[in-house]
């Protein structure tokens, strides 16, 4: 009854892969972790400053930094071992978690030093990013491609409807310290796993003769002179300063707008990555990319009125089902959007092109939390938001005029390109 359901065919398909399997149980744990880690971090900061506006200045921190060093990591994903990569920036963020964990439980936290550690986890997570991205692809046989990026999509929001419900019950019954401390014990598991890992295909080359800035303008000019990756890097750009910061102000939402706590801060973040998993569903139906360009760009449009109905409510139960709606939608883009990327980029310049990806998908929100949370300190939280939603709406308007041009570079060029592997990347579908 169930064999010839599209979703278990294409669950089947990418899990058969022993290695990849390994690694989704493995990193599933570990992302539970880091939500957990995230909200405690963000509760941490509204205790210690009780301020909209240093929750956008931690934000800030972890994903600007990330931002920063995104494009070295990103070429040094195309230069090394992506394995080894990920494994020795998962142990530098486990030390990082348990030196967070130790202070809280001592008592010795205070802003600054929360700062500073922030700033040493974007920069280590940037360079797991750039691996991840880089990594699964490497990890299934071409033609598996496709349902094993929807897994990993939504084993992230998975993480992202577990961890912060983790999170919630740790901190409220155990306090915060606690919290970090599991974030540590999901690191152990996973990097035991990543010592584990054999990759079908090896895509990265040590030495290409060039120099670490040449390969990463390189990178960026592919990915921007592409006929489709450009635009969805520009869309990437302008909703990531102005609509996906969401995520991130939260924790203002939930005690400072509906005085909930930690426990409506779980509801919520919860919530949004119900939301968020339920739209991996979709991509693990699919067989292919054809159609997606469209359905990434109209998500993008119920993806910012979801995000003015979540602002100007002022119903705690209403708001928890808006930002389903929320997160679905916010999913539905970014899965579409990586999934058209990876399936259009040659492989050895795989690396550089997400880090262009993750330089904009999760430093950019960062920018976008700093300046909403200082203009939320005289204006309130809704206001800024709904008008952030504002300007995603006019992004779409931009990109409809471009859809035509956009599939056919991501939905007929990619899918040649991807059976050409041998392609050189200084020849991408030029607009």
């Amino acid at each position: 009854m169930f064999s010839d359901n599209p979703i278990i065919t294409g669950y089947r398909r990418a899990m058969r892969h022993r290695h990849y399997r390994n690694y989704t149980y493995g990193s599933t744990f570990s992302l539970v972790g880091t939500w957990t880690h995230r909200v405690a971090m963000g509760w941490l900061t509204w205790e210690l400053t009780h301020s909209y506006a240093w929750l956008g200045i931690i934000a800030f921190a972890d994903l600007f930094s990330m931002m920063l060093i995104t494009p070295i990591a990103g070429e040094h994903a195309d230069r090394m071992d992506r394995i080894k990569l990920a494994t020795w920036s998962q142990f530098a963020m486990m030390c990082q978690a348990a030196t967070v964990a130790i202070l809280v439980f001592t008592d010795l936290i205070e802003i600054w030093s929360l700062l500073t550690l922030t700033i040493i986890l974007g920069l280590m997570h940037g360079y797991h990013t750039a691996s991840r991205l880089s990594m699964v692809p490497n990890l299934v046989p071409r033609e598996d491609l496709m349902p094993a990026l929807a897994i990993n999509s939504m084993i992230f929001n998975v993480a992202r409807f577990i961890g912060p419900a983790v999170a919630g019950l740790i901190i409220a019954n155990f306090g915060i310290s606690p919290a970090f401390a599991f974030n540590v014990l999901t690191f152990i598991g996973f990097l035991a796993v990543l010592i584990s890992l054999e990759p079908l295909e090896i895509e990265h080359k040590s030495d290409n003769g060039k120099g670490a800035l040449a390969n990463i303008a390189e990178g960026v000019r592919y990915s921007v002179n592409h006929a489709g990756i450009g635009p969805l890097l520009i869309m990437l750009t302008i909703t990531s300063f102005c609509a996906r910061s969401l995520p991130d102000l939260l924790p203002g939402f939930a005690d400072g707008i509906f005085q909930r706590g930690p426990e409506g801060l779980a509801w919520l973040t919860s919530m949004m990555g119900l939301g968020a998993m339920l739209s991996g569903f979709v991509f693990l139906a699919r067989d292919g990319v054809v159609g997606m360009t469209s359905m990434v760009t109209y998500s993008l449009l119920f993806m910012a009125l979801s995000i003015i109905a979540f602002a100007i409510s002022d119903v705690f139960w209403v708001s928890t089902v808006i930002i389903v709606s929320v997160g679905f939608f916010m999913s539905m883009t970014t899965i579409g959007t990586l999934n058209l990327m990876q399936t259009a980029v040659s492989g050895e310049i795989r690396g550089r092109v997400m880090s262009m990806y993750t330089f904009l998908h999760q430093g950019g929100p960062a920018i976008g939390t700093l300046l909403i949370g200082g203009v939320a300190e005289h204006t309130g939280l809704p206001w800024p938001v709904s008008v952030g939603a504002g300007i995603a709406i006019l992004v779409w308007v931009w990109m409809l005029n471009r859809l035509p041009a956009m599939q056919a570079a991501m939905e007929t060029d990619a899918v040649k390109a991807a059976d050409t592997p041998s392609s050189p990347p200084s020849s991408p579908s030029s607009s």
